[in-house]
């Protein structure tokens, strides 16, 4: 008995230290609060306001998890991400009891399947597409859906492993993104797309200006297929961005050509390129120092404003085009940009890419200029749009973000990733095993080529490049729909869209 009634004055102490503790630290806060004067809610209701900055902060997990449907949440909604998730198992996709999607949504693009659509034997995989037929060594894209850029830096050593890894093992190429190629970007012995940043990044020299030399040396890696100019991206067009001295470490510097410890700053757009001629040069000059195809990446404001590319590239002659061109949505973006950028400036490329794809044939240069879309095409619908609007090929970054283990909790900017994708903390990093993820990204990618396939078969066609415009009808505010080519024309007449 004197062993549990010493017990009980144990615990009793320490309920009365406890309740003792809580009270000093409620007077504690109290008087914070009162003195404080930032938050006009926690001095006018001292602690009790401080719930206030909590369940904010906490709202956006409540929704994520308990309170939103489906289809509600943004950037990205609960059913899209599912269907990245259970790509990545590679054991198929489907769904019971019907769509949970609201068709009624103005917009929404429904495809339009074939009466008599082809028998499983005139059923054709994508065939691969050359690009830059005029480059020394002209490049065979096996695939119609790649990675897009996300430079090392902005994601961590494991996720850049795991993509490249993952690219090999679906054939299809890894965009570098405009920090330069690291060793990681090569482990996998994937086909690489090498970004030219504002900065240069790794084809720089010591003034910060392209260098043949270092060109040439990327060119000499045999998985370098290509070079993209990087212009604008849909997170931040014409705004650049600093890499803090913190974070340039000695490996940093090495990749991207730059001195230890100082900041990066990347210029909003590239000093030497003040028109259109000036970028035909510089596509023209990498193309000529690497024989490897050059094209370029931005967004755009209104197809108006890029007319004049097009005459000249006509009046200078096709040798003198760029071997693609990948339009960026303004809703695009994987790390940090301030919010009027990311929110507000640049096209979405729903409207963006069919404008651009339209001036290219119209000026005659489909068969020589590629289009690539990338902007918020994570899923098998979104991929097949672009394709029906004109796209020859689809980059994500994302997609493949999501294929990683990503669960949009928007850190990405705060260097606190909860999946180690787009950190820098060891012990995040930690969470991401290379070898468990290289398969999911690797079976994402297939999942979304055969799904893809699996809509041309429907709509009547053999394979995915064959769709058209025709194929899709976009849903009208009164909730009938109506043909993307009565909508919006093709230029190419003879292509039946």
């Amino acid at each position: 008995m004197g062993y549990v009634t010493q017990i009980l004055e144990i615990l009793a102490l320490l309920f009365v230290v406890f309740l003792g503790t809580a009270m000093l630290g409620v007077l504690l806060f109290y008087v914070i609060d009162r003195v404080q004067p930032g938050d006009a809610i926690r001095r006018n209701y001292p602690v009790i306001g401080r719930f206030r900055g909590l369940f904010t902060k906490l709202g956006e997990f409540f929704r994520q998890y308990f309170f939103a449907m489906d289809r509600e949440e943004m950037p990205f909604n609960r059913a899209q991400r599912d269907w990245v998730a259970h790509a990545t198992s590679g054991k198929g996709n489907t769904i019971a009891f019907g769509s949970t999607r609201n068709l009624n949504v103005p917009g929404t693009p429904i495809f339009v399947p074939a009466v008599f659509p082809p028998l499983d034997g005139q059923f054709a995989a994508t065939a691969p597409m050359e690009i830059g037929p005029g480059a020394a060594i002209p490049y065979k894209a096996k695939s119609i859906f790649n990675v897009s850029g996300m430079s090392y830096g902005a994601i961590s050593r494991p996720a850049v492993e795991a993509l490249s890894r993952g690219a090999a093992t679906a054939g299809i190429w890894l965009n570098t993104g405009e920090g330069g190629l690291s060793p990681y970007h090569l482990t996998g012995n994937c086909d690489i797309v090498y970004q030219i940043g504002t900065a240069k990044y790794g084809v720089r020299d010591a003034e910060g200006h392209l260098s043949d030399e270092k060109l040439r040396k990327m060119s000499d890696n045999p998985c370098v297929r290509m070079f993209e100019i990087k212009l604008a991206q849909g997170a931040k067009p014409g705004k650049g961005g600093i890499l803090p001295g913190a974070k340039v470490d000695a490996e940093v510097a090495r990749i991207r050509g730059i001195a230890v410890g100082e900041d990066s700053i990347s210029p909003n757009r590239h000093a030497e390129v003040d028109g259109f001629d000036d970028l035909l040069d510089m596509i023209c000059h990498i193309r000529e120092v690497t024989g490897r195809p050059v094209g370029f990446k931005t967004v755009i404001g209104s197809s108006e404003a890029w007319e004049p590319l097009f005459e000249r590239i006509v009046a200078r002659g096709p040798d003198c085009a760029p071997d693609f061109i990948t339009i960026d949505g303004g809703e695009g973006g994987t790390g940090a940009a301030p919010m009027p950028l990311m929110d507000l400036v640049g096209m979405p490329l729903r409207d963006a890419l069919p404008r651009i794809v339209d001036l290219r044939d119209r000026y005659g240069l489909k068969d020589r200029i590629r289009m690539i879309a990338s902007g918020k095409l994570v899923n098998p619908g979104d991929v097949a749009w672009a394709i029906c609007a004109g796209a020859d090929f689809v980059t994500s970054a994302r997609g493949f973000m999501f294929s990683l283990g990503c669960i949009q909790a928007l850190k990405c900017n705060k260097n606190t990733c909860p999946t180690g994708i787009t950190t820098h903390d060891a012990y995040l990093q930690r969470g991401l095993v290379v070898e468990d993820k290289y398969m999911k990204v690797a079976n994402y990618a297939k999942s979304i080529i055969k799904e893809v396939e699996t809509i041309a078969h429907s709509v009547g066609v053999a394979e995915p490049r064959q769709m058209r415009r025709r194929h899709v009808r976009l849903v009208q505010a009164d909730g009938t729909s109506i043909r993307f080519n009565e909508i919006r024309p093709s230029y190419n007449a003879d292509a039946g869209v």
